[in-house]
């Protein structure tokens, strides 16, 4: 299979459609915003918040005392009205008002896949809204309880909003407490299973493929284990198959090419890959380059090429504090250079280019003002300028091993580096991922003649010229300073 490497940017929309001005919706976005994406080489955009949500629970659930010190910190004149409810508490699949309309969504795809990119959409698979109008109309697909489980954990089940005689559990992770603005799906129900499966079914129609939010959570031995008490007093037993299973095989059926991407942790990388996603969110590099473990930087590069090549590497998103401030400046740049120039989905959160620092609570509707950094900004546009091309889209790549300079020179354990290849072309990325100086040398195969190699730096806009005898022999000699990169390029047919 030909290599595919794409681009990914996650937008949230209920934000990014105010810059534009209030009246604006999907189908009125300028040309010249595709045409900016497109130039940067942008292959997906993922509208985050794209859904009706609920907003009958926005007074019950959105002004709880750690989400008001979270607003306080993100923006410091918010108001009530400011607060506009959490876009993945989800009222029906159906594009929230402050989008626009599924017209609105068609001719905005139909812009999108003219320019060539795809455009992503939310999956919520976990839950709906606790005040789901699905309660009255499909109550069989959530997970029940009666009064004595409400009554001895009145803080992951709370009486059905259709019935006050009946009650529901709050959608949760079982490592956290209960996101109590939502209801439960059953994914031990055939109802529920075979409803979620039209709802992607009918997806298909509108996006190119779907986010899936905490996409381990139905598995079948994580869902068990997370309600276990429930599940064995209602009796209901543990389905044959998985749900991605069956989900992403009947939508492939209808819709070869639609893309899933799960939103996974706890090491389910590898699995849900196997269940059929299309690729996986990798937030254990995430954490390796925040921590500044540079050996399980280079442990995690070296897993096999199929877990590398379905990975989405990213540094911030939604719910992650910006790079900037997790890494500060020169660092998210190394890091950058990192996430950008390896196999996989490179992902990046809007306003990460920009240099911005505030996270802002996904249950605001308006955004605080953040000047640009323009080192950040100049940074990201010469990066996607020299990422953008085929080699680091469909090329092949290879991890190298950086050696030491002398006996005593113990700085090439910092360097990360590696190589792309395309036909006569040739990519080396090199990293000093460390607060020092460092050097290696290293070796690669190079198909040059002649006596002299010529590199262009193209990050730096640097061309250093080398012995080919040298480099064959010895290896190519790195001197980088603390965070800094190379992007060498060089074109082995002459």
């Amino acid at each position: 299979m030909e290599n595919y490497y794409p681009r990914l940017l996650e937008i949230n929309s209920r934000i990014w459609l105010r810059r534009f001005g209030k009246s604006f919706t999907l189908s009125s976005i300028p040309d010249e915003q595709i045409i900016q994406w497109k130039e940067k080489g942008i292959d997906m955009i993922w509208l985050m918040g794209i859904w009706d949500n609920n907003k009958a629970v926005i007074n019950d659930y959105c002004f709880e005392p750690e989400l008001i010190a979270a607003y306080n910190n993100a923006l410091k004149d918010w108001k009530s009205e400011d607060v506009i409810g959490s876009p993945y508490s989800i009222d029906k699949y159906e594009i929230n008002d402050l989008i626009g309309t599924k017209e609105d969504v068609l001719i905005f795809k139909r812009k999108l896949n003219d320019a060539g990119i795809k455009l992503i959409f939310d999956f919520v698979c976990n839950h709906f809204s606790a005040k789901s109008s699905l309660i009255w109309a499909n109550k069989e697909i959530f997970l029940p309880a009666d009064e004595y489980i409400f009554k001895n954990d009145p803080y992951t089940f709370y009486p059905s909003p259709a019935n006050s005689k009946e009650y529901l559990a709050h959608g949760r992770d079982p490592l956290f407490p209960p996101w109590k603005d939502t209801v439960q799906i059953n994914f031990y129900s055939r109802e529920a299973r075979n409803f979620l499966i039209n709802v992607l079914i009918n997806l298909t129609e509108l996006c190119d493929g779907v986010r899936c939010d905490m996409a381990m959570l139905p598995l079948n031995n994580i869902f068990f284990n997370t309600w276990i008490g429930v599940l064995k007093k209602y009796g209901f037993e543990k389905p044959e198959k998985e749900f991605w299973e069956e989900a992403i095989l009947a939508v492939k059926n209808k819709k070869q090419d639609f893309i899933f991407i799960a939103e996974t942790y706890w090491d389910l990388e590898w699995q849900l890959q196997k269940l059929g996603f299309d690729f996986t969110y990798d937030k254990k590099l995430t954490d390796r380059l925040i921590a500044g473990d540079i050996r399980g930087i280079k442990d995690h590069l070296n897993a096999e090429k199929s877990y590398q090549d379905k990975s989405v590497r990213f540094l911030e998103n939604h719910d992650e504090d910006r790079a900037i401030v997790k890494l500060g400046r020169e660092r998210s740049m190394a890091a950058a250079v990192i996430t950008s120039t390896i196999p996989g989905i490179a992902f990046y959160f809007d306003g990460q280019c920009e240099g911005k620092k505030i996270k802002l609570p996904v249950q605001l509707g308006r955004e605080p003002e953040e000047k640009q950094d323009e080192k950040i900004n100049e940074f990201y546009r010469n990066l996607f300028k020299i990422t953008k091309v085929n080699i680091f889209r469909n090329g092949s790549w290879k991890l190298l091993e950086a050696a030491r300079v002398s006996d005593n020179d113990f700085s090439y354990e910092n360097l990360l580096a590696w190589e792309w290849r395309l036909e006569n072309e040739l990519r080396i990325v090199v990293v000093n991922y460390s607060n020092s100086t460092s050097r290696c040398r290293l070796k690669f195969d190079l198909r040059s003649t002649g006596d002299e190699v010529v590199l262009s730096d193209i990050l730096n806009n640097t061309v250093y010229k080398r012995s080919l005898k040298e480099i064959s022999e010895k290896g190519l000699f790195v001197e980088l300073k603390s965070y800094n990169s190379h992007i060498f390029s060089l074109n082995e047919a002459g």
